[in-house]
């Protein structure tokens, strides 16, 4: 006849046998039974609620920005100098353009804290209305050179093949060409006098750096193991390269164009400077400084505010770099 079947044997339920019985002389089979009905409550009294979400990489850096100082100064010298280049009225009541050469290079008087310049213009109001020239060509050329770059650079590094050495060959060219020199051939042509073949031009040359960062950065991500998992699961390139290999490389191209900003400004009054970036009337921290340099022994006021002003510009936006740049990192904190 066939035996019995007997039930599995299970520690934690008493009752099942003469083997698990407490024996009451503090033996072995005592103290198996005592940590298995300690470790049975201990299971139970855990929480069944949904544990802490773990932080991503973009809100530990934001985590870690609200904390730094240099970003809290850097950002609130930044929204002040957006808010006064989109409207100068708010502390500029008077004309850029309206002079006087009765006041040519007066000192500062009531109502004319930086004094007048050669041709007895505000220097206080055309410093001002000068953060909106130098503002747009920063901003608008770090998009465009960021966008156009991150874009082919992206693209090179996740495909590879002859686009990523064509790439690499076209960008090498590019970082041949000194900025200045290429400045004064490309815009001693153009005749317009908006910011537009500016931006054109910083572009022109700014694309390349960006193209490199992102490529690099794109090459390093789609090696991971999570882009493997996904590759090997079925996923197509545009949803990898989208989806997964994208938001973890975008970081580095962020920090460089961040950076970049204030570099783009100072070159914009280094070629206003120089008479080939933006040209009269449009007012610039360039063009002042240019107009300023010639009188400096006789009017130093007419030098100092511009170049006050473009000075804290570039300044501001290198320290938010540097802040971005260390929360981003994780090998800098």
């Amino acid at each position: 006849m066939p035996e019995p079947e007997h039930p599995a044997y299970d520690p934690l339920q008493p009752g099942q046998g003469e083997a698990i019985a407490p024996t009451g002389q503090g033996g072995p089979m005592d103290l198996a039974l005592d940590e298995a009905e300690s470790l049975e409550k201990t299971l139970g009294d855990q929480p069944s609620g949904p544990r802490e979400k773990a932080r991503s990489l973009w809100s530990d850096a934001w985590h870690q920005l609200r904390r730094n100082p240099v970003f809290i100064i850097s950002s609130l010298m930044i929204l002040f100098l957006v808010v006064i280049a989109i409207w100068p009225q708010l502390i500029a009541s008077g004309d850029p353009l309206q002079c006087d050469l009765s006041k040519s290079q007066q000192g500062s008087a009531p109502g004319h804290p930086f004094g007048y310049d050669t041709q007895g213009c505000d220097v206080y109001t055309r410093t001002v209305y000068g953060a909106r020239a130098s503002i747009t060509v920063g901003v608008c050329a770090t998009l465009g050179a960021a966008l156009l770059g991150s874009v082919l650079g992206g693209l090179a590094g996740f495909f590879g093949g002859w686009g990523d050495a064509l790439l690499s060959r076209v960008a090498d060219i590019f970082f041949g060409i000194p900025v200045v020199l290429g400045g004064l051939v490309f815009l001693s042509v153009v005749t317009s006098t908006t910011v537009w073949p500016v931006v054109g031009f910083i572009v022109l040359l700014g694309w390349p750096q960006i193209a490199r960062i992102g490529r690099g950065s794109v090459i390093t991500a789609k090696q991971n193991d999570y882009v493997q998992a996904a590759r090997a699961l079925g996923a197509g390139n545009g949803r990898m390269l989208l989806r997964h290999v994208a938001p973890n490389a975008v970081a580095p191209v962020i920090v460089v164009a961040t950076i970049a900003l204030g570099t783009y400004i100072a070159l914009e009054a280094t070629l206003s400077f120089l008479g080939v970036g933006l040209r009269p009337p449009t007012v610039s921290w360039g063009i002042d400084i240019s107009n300023a340099a010639s009188q400096i022994r006789n009017a130093p006021h007419m030098l100092l505010w511009p170049a006050g002003a473009l000075s804290l510009t570039v300044l501001a936006f290198i320290m938010l770099g540097d802040a971005v740049r260390d929360a981003l990192d994780p090998k800098l904190r």
